[in-house]
Parts: structure tokens; sequence; C-alpha cells
């Protein structure tokens, strides 16, 4: 009896297993969603369509981008969290994915426990850029406006609690209190779209969403928010450098298919990704905006995930930042 239970153990426990490669080779047999839970233009959805192309060659089906901005990114990563973990919708998060946890109170999903991670696809410092009119070229003497200015310069944001929004509570809260007005958005292409427009004076965002404006002209960086200065803007001082210690903020973006999602499928979605990472054109595209390609594996992703989580909760306490 017992010798016959421990085969039709070994009997379903390979059937299982000869399912997840079936599944894992036959996958994928259509177009694959990829969710950006912003509005188009922003970091995330860059780094998106940067690589998204060569996915495309690599897994023999189209990657379709569905921009789904809102609520401070959570509207398209809930899409994500509640899709059929079938391989067919995956999605790409930005920083705003481990902070949320510590800045909203009632999430519409589990952040590490409905998802599947598949990998960190690039880590890209922040920097702080203002509408060329404002008259300061660096912190100092930012710091000295705003409050020679109370409650008159505004900031934009890609929405309450996003690295964009902490990156300027942390600066607020470093520089002994500043009052400024907070203006948030669907995503970091519109809000710096009203930064250059003159309708927000300043924004504290990833590189790639405004390097090519800084380098056209249009807006001014005073300062990055990296550990070094990255190679695409080497001229900017660090924060650091300007006398703020520690101060760090960098933007890591991801991607990830709801939880479930068989292995094989997420592995392949995985070398798909470090597929397009190798490429050189892809690598110098993304390398020229200020974004370090990554690709690493979804138990590495996993771990930064719960560790990122636990930072910015510590980052948001410091800051003052109430949930919402």
């Amino acid at each position: 009896m017992l010798k016959r239970s421990l085969l039709c153990a070994g009997a379903v426990a390979g059937l299982v297993l000869l399912n997840g490669t079936v599944f894992g080779q036959a996958w994928p047999s259509k177009p694959v969603r990829m969710v950006i839970p912003f509005a188009p233009g922003g970091n995330t959805d860059i780094i998106a369509r940067a690589i998204a192309p060569k996915m495309t060659q690599e897994l023999g089906q189209t990657i379709l981008i569905d921009n789904r901005g809102g609520a401070g990114s959570t509207l398209g990563t809930a899409i994500v969290a509640k899709s059929p973990p079938d391989g067919y919708t995956i999605g790409m998060v930005s920083s705003a994915h481990v902070i949320n946890p510590s800045v909203r109170k009632n999430l519409p999903y589990d952040s590490i426990n409905d998802f599947a991670p598949i990998t960190l696809v690039a880590d890209v410092p922040n920097g702080l850029v203002i509408h060329p009119s404002l008259p300061v070229k660096d912190i100092r003497q930012l710091v000295a406006l705003a409050k020679a200015r109370p409650g008159q310069l505004a900031y934009a944001t890609p929405g309450h609690g996003t690295s964009t929004h902490l990156a300027i509570e942390m600066l607020s809260h470093a520089a002994g209190g500043l009052k400024m007005l907070h203006v948030p958005y669907k995503g970091v292409g519109p809000a710096t779209a009203d930064v250059i427009a003159g309708n927000s004076q300043m924004i504290f965002a990833a590189l790639p969403a405004f390097i090519e404006f800084v380098r056209a002209g249009r807006l001014r960086m005073i300062a990055q928010a990296g550990a070094n200065r990255s190679p695409a803007a080497p001229e900017v001082p660090t924060m650091i450098e300007q006398g703020y210690k520690d101060f760090v903020v960098s933007s890591g973006f991801g991607m990830f298919a709801p939880a479930k999602t068989p292995r094989p499928v997420v592995d392949r979605v995985n070398a798909a990704v470090a597929k397009a990472l190798a490429d050189p054109a892809v690598r110098k595209g993304l390398s020229g905006q200020g974004a370090e390609p990554v690709g690493n594996s979804p138990d590495e992703y996993d771990r930064y995930n719960r560790s990122e989580i636990e930072r910015w909760t510590k980052v948001a306490r410091a800051a003052g930042v109430v949930p919402e």
C-alpha cells in the first residue's frame, strides 16, 4: 500500500512538472500585455518601451504597452495583481511599488504576496530640475528662495508617496522645513510637462524623464541624488556633494507577473528581458538617459523588493509623511 501511494505521488508530481514544462514551452501563443501604472512619457514608460521591441523578438509575440496611470501607480498595479496568472499580463513598476506600503493606508493588493517577481530591469538616480525662470543655481539657493517665499513655490510629482514626492519631503526635512505646494499628476510625463510650461517650478524625478529637456535648455538640473554623479549628467553635483549627508534617492524599475504565474513562464520573461538588456543599443540608450541596466533573477528581485519596502518605511517615517 505504501509503495503504491509513493508511486501515485510520484506520478502526480511528474505530471505537474510536465504540465508546467509544456505550459512554459507553449507560452506565448498570443500578444502579451505589459501594464504601465503611469501615464505615457514617464520613466517607467520610457524604460518599458526601450526593451519591449527586443522582448517581442525573443518571445515571438508582440509586447503591448498598456498605460494605466492613477492613484500613485496603484490603479495599474492592481490590474496586474488581479489578472489571470497565465503569463499574458505582466507589469512594469517604479519605486512607487516599494514606497506605497508605507504611505498608503489601504492598498488594493499585497505588495509582495500578490505578485510573481520577474526582474529588476534598471536602477535610476533621481535628480532635481527647475524651470529656467527660477533664479537659483544650486540647492542652497533653492532652499533660501523657498524660505523667503513660503507656500509660493510648487513642485510636481506623479502622486502622493512616490519617490518624487518623498525626495522633496526629505529635502524639506533636511533643510529644517520648507513650505511648498504639492501638485500631483497621473505620471512623471505630465508632471514634467507642467514644469516645462512653468505651471510648477520643480520636480525631483528619475533622470530619463527630463534629461533631454535639460540638454535642450528647457529645464535646469541643480542636483542629482545618486551616491555618485551619473555619467548622463557628470557636471551636476549630487545632494551629498551639496552638504546633504546620506541623501540618496534612486528608483528601481522592475517587472512583475500576477502571483501563481508558472515559474517556467516567469523564467522565459526574465530571459527575454536579460536578452534585451544585453543588446548594445538598448544599453547605450538607457545609460545615456541615466538608467543603469540590471536584469537580475526573480529570487534576487524578490529580496530587493522586501528590503526596499523596509528601507522606504523608515524614510517615510523620518520625513514625517503621513499615510493617506
